[in-house]
C-alpha cells in the first residue's frame, strides 16, 4: 500500500511522502472501500510515489489555512516540502454542505423562482462573496505550498460533482446536508438539483481562475456530470465505485500529463 492517512504508519514503513493529499471526505471517506485517496494511490505507483492524506472528513478549506488543520498542513509542508512532487487539495463541497452553510446562501423565500440563479442571495455574504472567500482560501493554500516545495511540484484541485440532494445521509440515515436547506427555502422541487449544478459550476469558475494563474503547475480535475445517480451514495459522497470512476475518468488524464501517473 502506498497511500496513508496516519504519518505514523508510513514511518513504520519506512518511506516518506512524495504527494500530500489535503482534503475533506473525498480523501478520507470512511465507508467501505474508501475515498479517491485509495484509488489515487495505485494509480501514482507505478511513479513510485508515496501519498499522506492531511485533514478529515467534514473539513472545510478555510480549516487549512486559518482553521483546526492549519498547524498539520504546515508542519506536512515544511516537513515534505522539497521531497513533494504534488500536493492533491479537496475542500470548498463542505462549506457549503450543511444546513447552516447552505440556508445563508439561498433567498428567504424562492417559491416563485423559475431559474436556479434566482433562488441565491445576491447580497452581502451571498454566493458571490462566499465563492470568494474559498478562492482567496485556496490561494492562501496554494501559496504557503510554493513557499516549500521545488519549481517542479504540482497542485491539483478538483470540482467534485453535482451533487443530488436526495436527502440521503451517511449510511443511508435521514439526516442529510443539502436537501432540508433547499425546502426550507421553499427551493421548487423541479430546481433543487439545478441549485446544486450552479453551486458547482461556480466553484469550477473560482478553481480554472486560479488555475489560470500558473497553468503549468495547478491543474483542475473536471468531474462535473461522470456520476449517474446510481453511482451516489448520498448527498454528498460517491459509492466505492463512484470514486473509482471518479479517479479513473477525471483524475487519471491529469495525473498522466503531469507525469505523476
Amino acid at each position: 500500500m502506498n497511500y496513508f492517512h496516519d504519518p505514523r504508519v508510513m514511518q513504520d514503513q519506512y518511506v516518506t511522502a512524495s504527494i500530500l493529499a489535503i482534503g475533506d471526505s473525498w480523501f478520507w471517506y470512511p465507508a467501505f472501500g474508501g475515498s479517491l485517496v485509495n484509488h489515487l494511490g495505485p494509480m501514482v505507483a507505478p511513479k513510485s510515489h508515496n501519498i499522506l492524506a492531511i485533514g478529515n472528513n467534514g473539513a472545510e478549506v478555510a480549516d487549512f489555512t486559518v482553521g483546526r488543520y492549519k498547524n498539520h498542513v504546515r508542519q506536512a509542508i515544511r516537513l515534505y516540502g522539497d521531497a513533494l512532487s504534488a500536493v492533491f487539495v479537496s475542500g470548498g463541497g463542505n462549506d457549503f454542505a450543511g444546513y447552516g452553510d447552505l440556508r445563508p446562501l439561498l433567498n428567504l423565500d424562492c417559491s416563485a423562482a423559475t431559474t436556479p440563479e434566482q433562488c441565491f442571495w445576491t447580497g452581502t455574504s451571498g454566493l458571490a462573496d462566499f465563492m470568494s472567500s474559498i478562492n482567496n482560501h485556496y490561494r492562501n493554500l496554494i501559496g504557503q505550498i510554493w513557499t516549500r516545495t521545488g519549481p517542479d511540484c504540482h497542485i491539483v484541485v478538483h470540482t467534485y460533482d453535482y451533487a443530488i440532494p436526495s436527502g440521503i445521509g451517511f449510511g443511508g440515515s435521514s439526516h442529510a446536508w443539502l436537501k432540508s436547506a433547499l425546502d426550507a427555502a421553499k427551493v421548487p422541487p423541479a430546481l433543487q438539483a439545478e441549485c446544486m449544478r450552479h453551486m458547482v459550476d461556480e466553484f469550477y469558475r473560482q478553481l480554472k481562475s486560479i488555475e489560470a494563474t500558473d497553468p503549468g503547475h495547478i491543474h483542475v480535475v473536471d468531474s462535473r456530470g461522470v456520476l449517474k445517480p446510481h453511482l451516489w451514495a448520498n448527498e454528498l459522497h460517491p459509492t466505492s465505485k463512484g470514486f473509482e470512476i471518479v479517479a479513473e475518468m477525471s483524475w487519471r488524464p491529469v495525473l498522466e500529463t503531469a507525469g505523476l501517473a
